[in-house]
């Protein structure tokens, strides 16, 4: 990209996040994090969902349909049958876009036909549910696609570093990368004790897990030594989208982790 091109998405970024597509106060009764791995490289659930399940933790994955059975770059995606055992081990398939282009690339038009083929593509593996989660492509998102997205999830995930707590959009929430380009254990820990302290929502990132991992991936010992950590703080990790609803405070206490849709569409329809 051109020093003008960066520039101009930089702007463009900062522009979105000034934009408060989604206001809302979080409730804050209790810490929570979530796992959530992008674009959904096979081996984030061959190599990494076996990490997931020795801790007994369930993690989200944004998926584009365009990469289902597909080899990019040299990174395998995953296939369909990948898709239904993750949703059968209950974890939580989230919408990354169907042809994972940069949102503020595409016209509204353009947008509206890739959600719909990507929620077209989800539904029967989601038992003919729409998706809960998105995470913009690339982290790119603008005014007017953060406005286009905002009413069609229950929440929107960027790129931007920091945990989520008190008041924050729900349309543009954000992460802390555990992506080996910026692997940072005193970075990640910080995040662990400011959860904590905030009582906030502490939502990880990355994509492909392996021995050697791509530069935006993550080997399985940065993934266990993460997940270790939350043990140790007692943080109960959830997906995404049944952390949503902790965060929200919808329904009783004893029921929350396990909700899903239903009570999530009426709370952030509220907001």
């Amino acid at each position: 990209m051109s020093l003008a091109g960066l520039a101009k998405t930089k702007l463009t970024s900062l522009s979105a996040r000034m934009v408060k597509a989604r206001p809302c106060r979080l409730q804050g009764e209790a810490p929570v994090a979530s796992i959530s791995f992008d674009d959904f490289p096979k081996n984030a659930w061959t190599e990494g969902g076996p990490i997931l399940a020795r801790h007994g933790v369930r993690g989200t994955y944004y998926t584009s349909g365009g990469f289902c059975g597909q080899t990019v770059d040299g990174t395998v995606f995953y296939g369909a049958d990948d898709l239904k055992a993750l949703v059968a081990a209950g974890h939580e398939a989230g919408s990354h876009g169907f042809a994972h282009r940069p949102t503020p690339d595409l016209t509204t038009e353009e947008l509206a036909a890739d959600a719909e083929r990507n929620r077209d593509f989800l539904n029967p593996f989601l038992n003919g549910t729409a998706p809960l989660s998105y995470a913009y492509p690339f982290g790119r998102v603008s005014p007017r696609t953060k406005r286009f997205y905002a009413p069609r999830f229950a929440s929107l995930r960027g790129v931007h570093q920091g945990i989520n707590a008190g008041p924050v959009d729900l349309a543009q929430l954000n992460t802390i990368s555990l992506e080996r380009r910026c692997w940072d254990e005193k970075t990640i820990a910080a995040a662990i004790e400011r959860t904590l302290r905030d009582h906030g929502w502490l939502i990880f990132h990355t994509h492909d897990v392996s021995e050697a991992p791509s530069e935006y991936g993550t080997t399985p010992l940065m993934l266990d030594w993460t997940l270790s950590r939350l043990a140790e703080a007692r943080i109960p990790v959830l997906p995404v989208g049944e952390a949503l609803v902790v965060v929200l405070g919808v329904g009783s206490r004893e029921h929350r982790a396990g909700e899903r849709s239903e009570d999530v569409a009426r709370a952030t329809q509220n907001d």
